[in-house]
């Protein structure tokens, strides 16, 4: 059943809102739509500039996903949208006409293709439509068979440590899945800069402890230990955004935490407390605000690599 709404403005049609994308809770379209809509005064800001590459599961969570860059193709004409090069080009597809969420409406016409996750990449477009220089640092932290959320956190807070004491001002968030993902603001003085500053800060923790971490993606290496991934800041790569739902059984979100409370689990605290759902982050949100707040947070250049 399809129907139109109005929304700031906008009129768009919505459709099948009681079709239930996560079995496991009983989650439905019409919460998905309502989830961005009520989380987009702290989702839109970490996406605004970033074009936008979504995780579409047309039959819920159960059902077969694809990633889904040349999006803008099929939006309304008001969402807004940038042509990029396309990364590893091929012959009739040099370039992806992509999504720059900037809206509720935007987040609503998302929703409703069933793009259950946002993903986007570290730089943002600039006034002139070109690709700026990152802006931002991540660390993604993935945790190999055997090791989990107790060991991402010790290693998290080793990252938080590294980071100050170059200068940098972090922030962390739960991946919604698995594992953690720490950030900081930045500048630096070429596209690599940060891949290769990352890469080295993995180096580095891999060779003080290599039975708790591994830089290298070989699954071979990864039993019991965490993968410190830094080629998240390669430009052509995306990571998930904050506040962003992940296409997991319980409806789990990407969400900021603070240092406080990742402190608590790598001391023995329960990692469950880092779980959180749709309605677990607006609480959040209301009584702590944006925890994600890299925008006012100090934005330092990356040593040289």
């Amino acid at each position: 059943m399809r129907q139109r709404v109005h929304i700031e403005g906008r009129q768009l049609e919505v459709s099948n809102l009681d079709k239930v994308l996560f079995p496991e809770v009983g989650f439905t379209k019409a919460q998905v739509i309502d989830y961005y809509v009520r989380i987009a005064p702290v989702l839109l800001p970490h996406v605004a500039g970033r074009p936008v590459t979504f995780t579409r599961w047309p039959e819920g969570v159960a059902g077969q996903a694809f990633f889904e860059k040349n999006s803008a193709r099929h939006a309304p004409a008001w969402v807004r949208s940038v042509t990029v090069p396309s990364p590893g080009s091929s012959r009739g597809r040099e370039t992806l006409d992509m999504v720059l969420l900037s809206a509720v409406p935007d987040l609503v016409w998302s929703a409703n293709l069933a793009a259950l996750e946002v993903h986007v990449p570290q730089w943002r477009i600039g006034e002139d439509g070109e690709a700026e220089l990152p802006d931002l640092l991540v660390l993604d932290l993935d945790p190999g068979p055997g090791a989990g959320v107790p060991e991402c956190a010790r290693v998290g807070c080793r990252l938080r440590e590294r980071l100050l004491a170059d200068g940098l001002d972090p922030v962390v968030k739960t991946s919604g899945s698995k594992g953690l993902q720490v950030y900081a603001p930045i500048t630096c003085t070429d596209k690599d800069h940060p891949s290769r500053y990352a890469r080295a800060l993995a180096q580095e923790l891999t060779r003080e402890t290599p039975e708790e971490v591994v830089w290298r993606m070989d699954k071979s290496l990864r039993p019991g230990k965490v993968l410190v991934d830094w080629s998240q800041n390669n430009p052509a790569k995306t990571t998930v955004a904050p506040y962003s739902l992940r296409a997991r059984a319980g409806a789990t979100v990407s969400t900021p935490i603070s240092w406080s409370e990742l402190d608590a689990v790598r001391d023995g605290a329960d990692p469950a407390t880092l779980r959180f759902d749709t309605a677990a982050v607006l609480d959040r949100v209301a009584g702590c605000g944006d925890l994600f707040d890299v925008d006012v947070r100090r934005r330092t250049p990356l040593p040289p690599v």
